[in-house]
Parts: structure tokens; C-alpha cells; sequence
């Protein structure tokens, strides 16, 4: 053996495995890729009328419903989902009970037929009153966009309630005892300290939550909220175009789900600030002791 390779490792020459397989494999992908996207372009598609309705004042009127629906879809599911995890983690039998019924309820049943128990609920209750303070019909009420905000958005929050609930439960016991041990109540620790440091584990599934729940609003179209589906649906009815207008819906759901999916990326850099750098100095105790 050469004793000079073993005096100075560094001039050995390390040489890549070559990955055969792997690129053979990304070549046929490509290669099928390419394929498909040349029959989608010599299919039977009027491409013109996709460029004509992509930014369409209806279709652009349906992108922004999609995103206000979202936003406030998930500002309610995101509330309630905390609420009802803080409840489920109670001593309080009644506060847990309720919480567990809620859960169960809500994820218990499609998401479809909330939006229609809530569209149709003048059905069962012709008007809503207050003590006989006043009084209003329901009809007038619940309209297209609020059937969509409560059934969409108490739906999330059912969802939501666990992935806080497993959040707080990442967090170690002793920081709610140390807290508590201050002189801060179980709620003021709960939100000061507990939470915060769970944001690390729930970020990641309440964005994916927020990006599904882009594409859940195209249920509000069966109760005429005019969102991206419907709107290329009013149009198609009227030009028969059905796929070029699909892909035009197809097309902005890929922006919005892009644009969000980017902003997942930065929200979860800001709450995993240090957490990385943390465990690879924990990591890298063991062996600076083992050198010393």
C-alpha cells in the first residue's frame, strides 16, 4: 500500500458512482413527458378559446372568489381547530366531551353535504331570531357565500383541531410545569409558550390543509357560489367548450396552489429558525468530546 496516500488522505480522488439507472430513467420520463404534452397539443383543443377566457372577467371574478372563500375558510377552520384542541386537552370532562363530539362530527360526514345541510338549512328553519329581538328569514341569510364559509370552514376546523392537538403534544410536559410554576395560568402558558414552539409541527400540515382547501371550494359550486369551476362552467355552457375551458380552470388552481405552496416555504423557514442549527451542535457534542 502507498504510505503517502495514507500521510495525506487529501490526495485521494474520490470518484462519483455513476448512476446509470437513474439517468436512463430520467430520459424515458422526459421522453413520455414530451409525448404527452404533443398529444394534448394536436388533440382536438381550440386553444384560442383557452387563450381568449384565460383572464376573462368571469374567470378572473371566480379566481378571486376562490382565494376570498379560502382565506376565510381557513381564518375560521385555523380559530376553531385551536379552540377545540385547547378544549380536547382539558380536565374539564364537559369541554373535552364537547370538543370530541365536535371533531367527530364534523369530519364524520362529506364535506358536500355540509355545503347542502347549510345551503338548504331554511328548509328546517324558515327564519333566525334572537329572544325575539329580531328576526330574519334564513333565505336571506344564508346566501351562496356564507353556505360555503360555515360548511367549509367548520369542516376545517374539525381537521385542524388535530394537527394543533399534535403539535402541543410535541412539546415537553415540563415546559407547561415550569410555566405554571411561575405563576402563569395553564392558558396564558398555553399561548405564550406552547403554541409558539408547536408552529414548528403545525405549519407543515395546515399548509397542506390551505392548499387542499383551494381546490375543496369547487364543491361551493353546487350552491352557485361562483368560484373558478363555475365560472368556466357558466361559460362552457354557453360555447360548448368544455375542455379548453376546464384547462383554463385547471391553469389558475396550479397558480394559486404554486403561489401558496411558495409562501408554505418561508412560513416554515421563520418558525424552524435555529431548531436545524440546535440539533447539529447537539449532534456535534458527542464527537468533540470524543476527540478531546
Amino acid at each position: 500500500m502507498d504510505t503517502s496516500v495514507l500521510a495525506d488522505p487529501g490526495s485521494l480522488v474520490i470518484v462519483p458512482r455513476r448512476q446509470i439507472g437513474t439517468k436512463i430513467m430520467a430520459a424515458v420520463c422526459i421522453v413520455l413527458l414530451l409525448l404527452l404534452l404533443r398529444a394534448f397539443w394536436n388533440g382536438d383543443i381550440g386553444w384560442n378559446y383557452v387563450a381568449e377566457n384565460l383572464f376573462s372577467k368571469s374567470v378572473m371574478r371566480g379566481v378571486v372568489n376562490t382565494i376570498v372563500m379560502t382565506f376565510f375558510a381557513m381564518t375560521l377552520g385555523i380559530l376553531l381547530g385551536v379552540v377545540a384542541a385547547i378544549m380536547r386537552m382539558s380536565v374539564n370532562p364537559v369541554l373535552r366531551s364537547i370538543a370530541v363530539g365536535y371533531v367527530w362530527l364534523f369530519r364524520g360526514t362529506p364535506a358536500l353535504l355540509q355545503l347542502l345541510l347549510w345551503f338548504n338549512l331554511a328548509l328546517i328553519f324558515p327564519t333566525i331570531g334572537f329572544f325575539g329581538l329580531f328576526s330574519v328569514r334564513t333565505v336571506d341569510v344564508m346566501t351562496p357565500f356564507v353556505a360555503a364559509f360555515l360548511g367549509l370552514g367548520i369542516q376545517q376546523g374539525a381537521y385542524t383541531a388535530e394537527v394543533v392537538r399534535a403539535g402541543i403534544l410535541s412539546i415537553d410536559k415540563g415546559q407547561m410545569e415550569a410555566a405554571q410554576s411561575i405563576g402563569m395560568t395553564k392558558l396564558r402558558a398555553m399561548m405564550k409558550i406552547v403554541l409558539p414552539q408547536a408552529m414548528r409541527v403545525i405549519v407543515p400540515p395546515i399548509g397542506n390543509e390551505t392548499i387542499g382547501m383551494v381546490k375543496l371550494t369547487s364543491l361551493a359550486s353546487v350552491i352557485q357560489y361562483s368560484e373558478v369551476l363555475r365560472s368556466v362552467e357558466d361559460i362552457y355552457y354557453v360555447n360548448s367548450r368544455v375542455i379548453e375551458l376546464l384547462i383554463v380552470a385547471a391553469a389558475w388552481y396550479m397558480v394559486v396552489v404554486t403561489v401558496l405552496s411558495i409562501g408554505q416555504i418561508y412560513i416554515e423557514r421563520h418558525f424552524s429558525k435555529g431548531w436545524g442549527r440546535r440539533n447539529q451542535t447537539q449532534a456535534a457534542q458527542p464527537v468533540i468530546a470524543e476527540a478531546a
